[in-house]
């Protein structure tokens, strides 16, 4: 297994004192209360001596509450590794921003023309789990901001967060992925029955039946025949506008960390037991049976393979930084096919990602210390490129940089 790189010499807010990073958390997602639990570890992990920590929390309603090195972590986890920020208020600090004001406030800690409540932040870690953070829209902000930021950009945030057309680069690729159906919910009040048709020609019982846009396997349901098809449909679309619909296939469910910019490095592989009939919310967060084997218990070619899976769905979406690569190896054929990537895996002390990445020799303090460089590193070479285009006389052309 290819290691991480040593860390450079020259760190982050070495020459001039503290990096000031700006933690983002909660959102109105349905993953809310996990992204708390990531947003703490993270806070945790970093070097007080060489990272101040800023945090900025979003409520369940949108509002963006600012805090100061002096506010509150989140909470510690309260049942089974969850946390319930109440009214969106506890661990708040003195200032809060509506959503037009927030890039004001972004720019303005950056550029130092106007006080900001923010102050001058040098780099951003979102945690903002699912939808309003990890599927694109958040990281739009920042690069309008033109502040660096850790993970996937816009479009592999996107890419990351739709499993529909995830899995439409994935084949393009050339990457195996299980057989699937998708269907809008629009669509299911005048094609219900010719969809399930189809998928019971095509797929067959058991399905599993997902929102495309979603995370913690929420609204996700095994269906085992004609009624828990249309029951699972449903609920469904009660969380997205998009559904997909995949062929189960009796398998293990192998996980690998992915780490990097253009040369992306995969962990040691994990394998999850999970306590019910599949790894749903339950079987993740609350349910105390399920089981993390690290290492997996697998062959070296079949672990080189996934891990070989892994770098290239990480290069096919174009992401940066970090993401979590889910695998399905085949009980019977041993065939092994991706099931999707996450662009802001869990960062809570059960998560799989920083996990994989302790047992590959890289602690989680290490960790958050990489994914910062590897963000400043992006950002530097974002800053690098040309953005000024003026024709030259004589036909020839001539290049500038703001």
């Amino acid at each position: 297994m290819k290691r991480p790189r040593k860390e450079r010499s020259s760190r982050p807010g070495s020459s001039r004192g503290r990096m000031r990073v700006g933690v983002i958390f909660g959102g109105r997602s349905v993953e809310h209360e996990v992204s708390l639990v990531s947003a703490r570890a993270i806070m945790q992990a970093l070097d007080k001596e060489r990272y101040e920590v800023v945090p900025i929390g979003i409520t369940r309603q949108g509002r963006w509450v600012l805090g100061d090195t002096h506010c509150a972590l989140p909470p510690d986890p309260s049942v089974r590794g969850l946390v319930r920020l109440q009214n969106g208020g506890r661990g708040a600090g003195p200032a809060s921003l509506d959503r037009a004001g927030l890039k004001i406030a972004l720019a303005g800690g950056r550029r130092a023309r106007r006080p900001s409540p923010l102050g001058r932040l040098d780099v951003i870690f979102p945690v903002v789990h699912g939808m309003g953070g990890e599927e694109g829209t958040l990281q739009g902000l920042l690069e309008l901001a033109d502040i660096p930021y850790v993970g996937a950009g816009v479009l592999g945030s996107a890419l990351g967060m739709d499993k529909a057309m995830m899995k439409v680069v994935f084949r393009d690729a050339g990457l195996p992925i299980v057989d699937h159906r998708v269907i809008r919910r629009r669509d299911l009040e005048s094609g219900r029955d010719r969809f399930v048709q189809a998928v019971e020609k095509g797929l067959g019982y058991p399905c599993f039946v997902k929102p495309a846009n979603g995370g913690s396997s929420v609204g996700v349901s095994k269906a085992k025949g004609r009624r828990q098809m249309l029951e699972a449909l449903d609920l469904a679309a009660r969380y997205d506008r998009k559904i997909i619909v995949e062929r189960a296939i009796d398998a293990r469910e192998i996980e690998c960390s992915v780490l990097g910019n253009d040369d992306p490095v995969a962990s040691v592989l994990g394998e999850i037991i999970p306590a019910n009939e599949f790894y749903d919310y339950r079987a993740k967060y609350i349910d105390e049976n399920s089981r993390l084997l690290i290492p997996a218990p697998l062959t070296e070619e079949q672990a080189s393979r996934i891990r070989d899976l892994a770098a290239r769905a990480f290069r096919a979406l174009d992401l940066c930084g970090m993401a979590r690569a889910d695998f399905f190896l085949d009980r019977t054929t041993e065939a092994i096919f991706i099931n999707e990537v996450n662009t802001i895996p869990g960062f809570t002390p059960i998560s799989m990602y920083p996990k994989l990445w302790e047992a590959s020799g890289l602690p989680f303090p290490a960790l958050v210390d990489r994914l910062i460089h590897l963000a400043v590193e992006r950002h530097a070479e974002k800053k690098s490129l040309i953005t000024t285009y003026r024709p030259a006389k004589n036909g020839r052309r001539a290049l500038t940089k703001d």
